[in-house]
């Protein structure tokens, strides 16, 4: 057995009992996808991240990528995962029936990563094509999506986005890299720059790697308006799509990291020796725009692997907890012949758990909630609310998953006490790989202004009032002997304070109108803001969850009997122990005085 430990029987729960995504299987544009197909394809991806994917994830982690000669080696190790994973078409998952996908629904597709991101992050890293190729089909010319985001999927190449540059990191409209255009084409440029940190920049495992690449067009205005997304290809291709001669674009640099190794992070030069080609996409300058379709979704896998890690950290830690024998019973410790008992039976180690428990559900549940929102978007293409909604949930889920899922996993590994900190468990590595998912895609402190300032403030509210009333009829809900009526309430003075923390916010903001030094006030507590409304909307779906466990319990199986009792623990513990942190958010939001604003920087 590898290391993975999935939860299929928590996944399966979410779709099917809470999120019931069944009642539009076989409808609309999942015509082809069934409840019992799509059963299936989700026990079948378990098989393959459990055995399969799972086999390679220390071996990667040993025997990383190499440069040598201008070209990245790949580990033989990597190679036989990336087969496994497309011997069974599984990067087809999440493409539409057009470009010859399952035409399966976002979350059946969200729910599969989670199983390939847990099973082994740093291989499935590379499988980004089926993104590329979506949205070259979608944004692109026709021309375009019947030729490069064919041969992206057809031909099975590797494909990364690429944005920043050394000295343009997340302020990416100070990026520099030009394109130049080509006397006589249209759509053709020759591109110079360095790019840095690209994942998956490059790797001998495919036959072409496609770009999709940010520049300015000579004569292009400053900042993210004026950037223009590229199509650059590793090699230039025949009609067909198979590769000719190497365009102008070499691997300069490879990044030496502390995590996800087997992952090749790569400095990217372009036209130094020989012209790059690029070709524009869609045939327009709006790159920012086209670039972000590719952005939000990697947000969301950014989150979703986050969540999964956690899960398995959590899962290994329970595993554990159950079979190592140490000490008494606290009620017996002044017996020196008392039994000793396994270390779940210990307070300390239980509190843990649970947290760590109520965590890894509340993750999974907010990531496939948002996925269901990615449904709810196909099914009813005119319902504008829709869209935004989502666009609140992704910071929520990249900039909370990832953070948290850090700061636990830490609390996973000491339930290993000192056996965690060797190569014997996965823990070690899980803690590396983790740390990039906060800053990947755009810190957490982007993540939270992004929040505030786009998906709150510009939005008047409107959105975030939206969801706060679904929740609410959850509040007002329950009846005589409710048996939640405890965590009803605990969710309700949750919305009080997180409401009244964004109207302290606000009035901050409109105050910097005036005095521009007002801002601070809001800018110190947006990541707050962000922690206290994801607690909020994963304590909402947790108790959602729970009366779904309550209801049913008395038809349930003995096996099916003891997971909802965990559902019902995880909502009830949640409820009592991290909501009531959006109290003390909101009073330190409202107190504040922005003296840390004018503090000099020697004082630090």
């Amino acid at each position: 057995m590898g290391h993975y430990i999935s939860n299929l029987r928590d996944l399966e729960f979410n779709l099917f009992e809470a999120n019931r995504i069944q009642e539009y299987l076989g409808t609309g544009p999942f015509a082809q996808m069934d409840r019992d197909t799509a059963g299936d394809v989700l026990r079948e991806v378990d098989r393959l991240a459990v055995e399969d994917l799972a086999e390679t994830f220390a071996e990667l982690d040993q025997e990383g990528p190499v440069l040598s000669d201008g070209e990245v080696k790949l580990p033989p190790a990597l190679h036989r995962t990336l087969d496994k994973y497309y011997e069974g078409g599984w990067d087809r998952i999440a493409m539409p029936e057009e470009l010859g996908g399952f035409g399966a629904p976002p979350s059946l597709r969200w729910a599969a990563q989670e199983l390939f991101s847990g099973g082994n992050a740093a291989a499935f890293l590379y499988v980004g094509a089926p993104l590329m190729a979506y949205v070259i089909w979608k944004v692109g010319t026709k021309e375009q999506g019947e030729t490069w985001a064919r041969w992206c999927m057809d031909r099975r190449w590797g494909s990364t986005m690429v944005l920043t540059e050394a000295d343009a990191g997340s302020d990416v409209g100070a990026g520099t890299t030009k394109a130049i255009p080509i006397e006589g084409e249209t759509d053709m440029y020759h591109i110079e720059g360095v790019k840095r940190f690209i994942t998956s920049g490059d790797g001998d495992y495919f036959e072409n790697i496609l770009h999709l690449t940010l520049a300015r067009p000579v004569g292009a205005g400053p900042g993210t308006k004026g950037l223009s997304c590229f199509i650059i290809p590793k090699y230039l291709v025949n009609p067909d799509g198979s590769p000719k001669e190497p365009n102008g674009v070499v691997t300069s640099n490879i990044e030496h990291k502390m995590g996800i190794k087997g992952s090749v992070t790569c400095e990217l030069t372009f036209g130094l020796d020989k012209p790059c080609v690029g070709w524009l996409l869609g045939g327009v300058h709006d790159g920012i725009r086209q670039m972000f379709h590719v952005l939000e979704d990697a947000r969301m896998s950014i989150g979703s692997k986050s969540a999964a890690t956690m899960s398995t950290g959590y899962l290994n830690a329970l595993a554990y907890a159950k079979e190592r024998i140490q000490s008494a019973d606290l009620t017996q410790t002044r017996d020196p012949e008392a039994p000793r008992v396994a270390i779940i039976r210990h307070p300390d180690v239980r509190r843990m758990l649970m947290e760590q428990k109520a965590h890894a559900e509340g993750m999974r549940a907010l990531t496939l909630y948002s996925a269901w929102v990615l449904d709810q978007i196909q099914l009813h293409p005119d319902d504008k609310s829709l869209a935004k909604l989502d666009d609140l949930l992704l910071p929520l889920v990249k900039g909370y998953c990832s953070e948290k899922a850090y700061d636990l996993m830490g609390q996973c590994l000491q339930v290993f006490g000192g056996s965690g900190f060797t190569v014997d468990y996965p823990l070690e590595q899980y803690i590396r790989d983790l740390k990039i998912d906060s800053l990947y895609e755009g810190t957490t402190g982007i993540q939270a202004l992004d929040l505030f300032f786009r998906k709150i403030a510009r939005d008047q509210g409107q959105t975030l009032m939206a969801l706060a009333g679904k929740m609410m009829e959850t509040v007002q809900g329950g009846g005589e002997d409710d048996p939640f009526a405890k965590e009803r309430a605990l969710l309700g003075k949750a919305l009080e304070d997180v409401q009244a923390q964004v109207m302290s916010m606000v009035g901050n903001a409109m105050a910097a109108m005036q005095d521009p030094p007002q801002i601070y006030k809001t800018g110190l507590h947006t990541n707050d803001l962000l922690f206290s409304l994801a607690e909020a909307m994963m304590g909402w779906l947790l108790l959602r969850h729970a009366e779904i466990a309550h209801a049913a319990l008395p038809e349930a199986s003995a096996k099916d009997k003891t997971f909802y009792e965990g559902k019902i623990a995880s909502a009830r513990w949640f409820a009592g122990n991290v909501l009531p942190k959006a109290a003390l958010r909101r009073t330190l939001a409202e107190q504040e005085n922005g003296d840390l604003m004018t503090l000099a920087d020697e004082a630090f």
